[in-house]
């Protein structure tokens, strides 16, 4: 009787296993399941990496950055600490070139080809820093010694040959055969925005005095995130003859020209080894023909000369530089770049 029992529970307890046993491993697969769901794959990661990285890639940025702690001494602005990013200067009046206060000399804006800077005193010229990286590169750009960007770095350098030129697209005045800077200037000021579509630099020029005129003047730089041309719009209250534009001029690179099909925008570039490497670029400046009394050779440009106005003004110019990543490198495929450039002027009448 006590076997039969036995026998009887020893049969219940292999069901109860039996019936068990499938339970357990349903349970075990869907909790797999779900473990694999929660552990993202290699590529999952990676991307949350990338989207948890500031992005630095594919926007444009502008900045002035000056020095604080220090003292001026005559022109020279001595001491100090840190540079620190500022949103607007008031540009003081002992400032001058080569004072040491402005982290390389005045604001600078970039896309994630090329970088551009301009000079925030009496030179008022515009200088391109060649870029071999689509980062975003400004922000350290002179930290570790005022003037090292004159010299090649992991993300490049300063590398147009300015001289005593405009540069490329800032502004002078055109007088008796030569260019008037901005020697004589009452007040200076500048101010930088950056959205993700843009970046602007505005510079109010106050009381701008040349060859008897005082007028005001502002101007507006904008580049965007992916385009290697700034648009540049200026602004006078006085409509003076002279106001003038244009690109450093070298005695052995050629002037290239050329107006759109409808006759309504044209540019003027230049292509070789004009950088401080040495090595090549290519700059080009499209003007608008309704705006432009001349086009001319001046001392140190080749200048584009405005009608007087006291309308805003358009003009656009870029640099591009052999070393730029997945750059421009022959004259040809430069050539074809700005052409294409003018046919979306003569369509559009400006640029995306």
């Amino acid at each position: 009787m006590i076997f039969k029992i036995n026998c009887k529970l020893n049969s219940i307890k292999m069901k109860t296993i039996q019936f068990l046993i499938p339970i357990c491993c349903i349970t075990l697969c869907l909790s797999c399941k779900e473990q694999e769901k929660k552990q993202p794959t290699s590529s999952e990661n990676q991307v949350e990496q990338v989207a948890e990285t500031p992005k630095s890639e594919g926007m444009s940025y502008a900045e002035i950055s000056v020095k604080e702690g220090g003292k001026w001494v005559d022109r020279k602005y001595e001491g100090g600490g840190a540079f620190k990013n500022v949103n607007q200067l008031d540009v003081p009046k002992e400032h001058t070139d080569h004072s040491y206060y402005i982290r390389y000399e005045g604001p600078g804006w970039e896309s994630d080809k090329v970088g551009y800077r301009l000079y925030l005193d009496w030179r008022n010229a515009i200088d391109i820093f060649g870029k071999k990286t689509h980062q975003k590169v400004l922000p350290k750009v002179g930290q570790d010694n005022f003037d090292s960007y004159h010299e090649m770095s992991d993300w490049g350098m300063d590398i147009l040959k300015a001289g005593k030129s405009l540069g490329i697209g800032s502004i002078g005045r055109y007088h008796d055969g030569k260019v008037l800077h901005f020697e004589n200037v009452d007040a200076t000021s500048a101010s930088v925005v950056n959205t993700d579509q843009q970046s602007t630099v505005h510079v109010n020029y106050t009381g701008w005095e040349t060859a008897g005129d005082k007028i005001d003047l502002t101007s507006e730089l904008t580049i965007q995130p992916t385009n290697r041309y700034t648009k540049h719009t200026i602004k006078a209250s006085q409509a003076i003859s002279g106001i003038t534009t244009g690109i450093v001029k070298f005695d052995d690179i050629e002037l290239i020209k050329k107006t759109s099909d409808n006759g309504k925008w044209a540019y003027i570039a230049t292509y070789g080894e004009q950088t401080l490497v040495p090595d090549t670029l290519g700059m080009a400046l499209f003007y608008n023909t309704e705006s432009v009394d001349q086009v001319v050779a001046g001392p140190d440009d080749h200048l584009v000369v405005f009608k007087p106005t006291t309308q805003a003004v358009s003009f656009y110019f870029l640099g591009a530089w052999e070393k730029e990543k997945d750059g421009i490198t022959s004259k040809q495929e430069f050539l074809s770049y700005i052409d294409g450039l003018l046919k979306e002027l003569n369509s559009n009448n400006q640029l995306p």
